[in-house]
């Protein structure tokens, strides 16, 4: 394999650890892994590199924490989302959070 492939090779390996990193970072435990999601912004893009790599890299790195991955573009971010089925027990917990959380600024507001 020729230097340069080496190299190009290596980042992209150390560009899937560190979104992986990332993401493993996001996850909330009282979720077991559900619900996982990253967003990066248009700065982090260009830090990053190639758009097609960010997103290739990325789909790998969630494939690793079991996943399933989706990438999708939006307002130059990118937002990398797991889509697999959420356990019943887990949804419900997120949903009672969510209505909590609705509730907390319900009450602010009035």
């Amino acid at each position: 394999m020729p230097v340069k492939d080496e190299l190009a090779q290596r980042r992209y390996e150390n560009l899937v650890d560190l979104l992986e990193s990332l993401m493993r970072a996001a996850l909330k435990p009282k979720y077991k892994g559900y619900y996982g999601h990253l967003i990066l912004s248009g700065d982090d893009l260009t830090e990053m590199g190639e758009l097609k790599d960010v997103r290739r890299a990325a789909r790998e790195a969630g494939r690793h924490l079991g996943w399933k991955p989706t990438t999708t573009l939006v307002g130059g971010r990118l937002f990398v989302i797991d889509e697999r089925e959420v356990p019943e027990q887990i949804e419900q917990l997120a949903a009672d959070t969510a209505a909590a959380a609705m509730d907390r600024a319900w009450r602010e507001d009035h």
